[in-house]
């Protein structure tokens, strides 16, 4: 080594020397006091909260800028139901130090252990985590605020890990949503980002792992030069996994680009659904119940703000998806591509029981206060038998013949306002089936309330024998419109139903002509003609008046009471027999072109 590169290193040598002395002096001077003090300040005048440090603050300065701080809280807003917002059990934060001198911040690390963050949003729309508005406030008191520059150096961070985390949400009057993060690390490293997460909600897990590219480096570079990160990620869901794997392109001033696929042997809708309805029911916290909805179909927004707005497609290859209520899909492909502000699915397919099914859907301005949907699909050559799942393992349904197709479009931000303005044809037939009292009880209010009134005789056996049933729904602009197209054959009955559904206003008004079959069965009172009333969340059975009347003169009654037999009414139908699924059924490529 000469004689002068000997002369460098010391000197650089004593100066790093110095220089760490000189660090530790300036460290071990700084009263921990004065720098709570001097944070809480700070954050005061940057948010308008309550910065507070309870536990102990520790600073180091060399060689890299770290602070550890215990017992950490932030205040909330003045109209939320918590005093804090945030509280930490314990945070740490390293600050790389040579890149400060070219004004740049590189956050080496953050660790947040025994997170609990306590969100809210009232009924004005406020959220409890906007941290600008009371500083506005401020603002618009004293001075004006200081102009910023959009050419402010980012804040990059390396590694992020966040431990014991409890999220708390509540909108409006809503019941609290609690989610648990027992881990979350953000790790990047040789130009890759590690993903680790697990998540908790209710009674179902949710973990994401695997790698990408480099996160903070694309956050940096985003819309600034173009951006290129692979995907390679796994899903699991209570168990069962689906892995994300793909690419996302991000060119200046341009939509991001990707193409994705999602992978899976078997994956399960299950736990979304069940978590979704659970989120509806109260929290922990005993709460007054909560009224029930006003609509059949919920009126809430539907999620198309989550939907990117970006220009790529998504490939599915799901060997057997889980979804709620019936059995679940086998094979299911297809691709859904975005283009901007419209998404379309052209080529949906999977297995249903031992038949197929198939399906288009198309969403196009998504981002307008109407969006708009249409959508078409055609399932056939599967059973009830083959779909319908129960948790009674008593109630049980056999054959069943399934074929349906439906051909729909309309507008509206959520199910209730896409129903209410829905144009088009649905259809859906049966065949020969038995089917168990206990599972038809479960149907729902609706369903139970149909059944009753189609057959009043159900509930003296425990299983209902059918021979058919046809269902064709014309819809104009929410309105259902049925003259003879809806009907039902049993081992007892034939019924015919006519009348309106108004799914805008979710009234119904339907006649229902039941007629015995030669005189299988005697003593149906004429009471038993009825129509069904009410809404589609609250149905009621009432007398069909008309009906009542029409049978009684047309076996030459005058005199009529609740209590009179229309066993006579047999002896007619013995001469007039009818063919009400027959009457009922529609053309199958008039609502699903080239079916049949």
């Amino acid at each position: 080594m000469s004689h002068t590169l000997k002369i460098i290193l010391i000197i650089l040598s004593t100066c790093l020397a110095l220089a760490g002395l000189g660090a530790w002096y300036a460290a071990s001077s700084i009263n921990p006091a004065q720098l709570t003090q001097l944070l809480s300040s700070k954050v005061k005048d940057a948010t308008g909260r309550e910065l507070k440090i309870a536990g102990p603050v520790s600073l180091t300065i060399f060689p890299s800028i770290g602070v550890k701080a215990e017992q950490v809280s932030l205040s909330n807003a003045t109209w939320a139901s918590d005093s804090q917002m945030l509280f930490l059990k314990n945070v740490e934060l390293e600050v790389k130090l040579f890149p400060l001198f070219t004004g740049n911040v590189e956050i080496s690390s953050i660790n947040l252990a025994g997170l609990e963050a306590h969100l809210q949003t009232n009924k004005a729309g406020q959220n409890n985590w906007d941290l600008t508005q009371a500083v506005v406030a401020s603002n618009t008191k004293g001075a004006p605020p200081q102009e910023t520059s959009d050419d402010s150096n980012f804040v990059a961070i390396e590694t992020i890990r966040v431990s014991d985390a409890r999220i708390s949400y509540q909108d409006g009057a809503s019941p609290i949503k609690v989610i648990e993060v027992p881990k979350l690390l953000l790790m990047g490293e040789s130009g890759k980002t590690t993903i680790l997460l697990d998540l908790q909600y209710a009674n179902y897990k949710l973990g994401l792992k695997g790698k990408m590219g480099s996160l903070r480096q694309a956050i940096i570079d985003w819309d600034q030069i173009p951006v290129k990160t692979n995907l390679d990620l796994t899903l699991t869901l209570n168990g069962k996994s689906l892995d994300i794997t793909g690419k996302v392109d991000k060119a200046p001033k341009v939509l991001p680009q990707f193409d994705i696929k999602l992978e899976s042997k078997s994956f399960d809708l299950l736990p979304l659904a069940a978590a979704s309805a659970v989120s509806g029911k109260s929290s922990s916290t005993p709460k007054p119940s909560q009224a029930q909805g006003r609509y059949f179909f919920s009126d809430d927004p539907l999620p198309f703000d989550l939907l990117p707005n970006a220009n790529g497609k998504i490939v599915l290859d799901i060997a057997q998806l889980g979804v709620p209520d019936q059995a679940p899909f086998k094979n299911v492909s297809g691709t859904i591509a975005f283009k901007g502000n419209r998404l379309d699915i052209n080529d949906l397919k999977f297995e249903l029981g031992k038949g197929q099914a198939q399906a288009q859907i198309s969403l196009s301005q998504i981002d307008s206060p109407t969006p708009a949907i249409s959508m078409k699909a055609l399932a056939k050559g599967f059973t009830l038998e083959q779909v319908v799942v129960s948790d009674d393992s008593s109630a049980k349904v056999s054959g069943g013949d399934t074929q349906i197709a439906f051909n729909l479009s309309s507008k509206g931000k959520s199910l209730h306002q896409i129903m209410g303005a829905a144009n088009g044809k649905v259809q859906v037939t049966v065949g020969k089936a038995r089917l168990d009292s206990k599972l038809l009880n479960s149907a729902g209010d609706l369903a139970v309330t149909i059944m009753d009134a189609l057959n009043p005789m159900r509930k003296q056996s425990n299983q209902t024998i059918l021979e058919c049933a046809v269902a064709y729904l014309p819809i104009s602009n929410g309105m259902i419109n049925i003259k003879d197209s809806f009907a039902a054959e049993t081992d007892k009955l034939d019924i015919f139903l006519s009348g309106t559904v108004n799914l805008n206003s979710e009234a119904i008004h339907l006649k229902i002509d039941p007629n015995q079959k030669s005189g299988l069965t005697t003593g149906i009172d004429l009471g038993s003609l009825v129509q069904l009333e009410g809404t589609l969340q609250n149905p009621k059975a009432g007398v069909n008046k008309e009906g009542v009347v029409n049978s009684a003169v047309s076996i030459g009654l005058g005199i009529l009471t609740g209590g009179i037999s229309i066993a006579a009414e047999n002896a007619k139908s013995l001469s007039t027999k009818r063919q009400p699924c027959k009457t009922a059924m529609h053309s199958w490529a008039d609502i699903y072109p080239g079916s049949n």
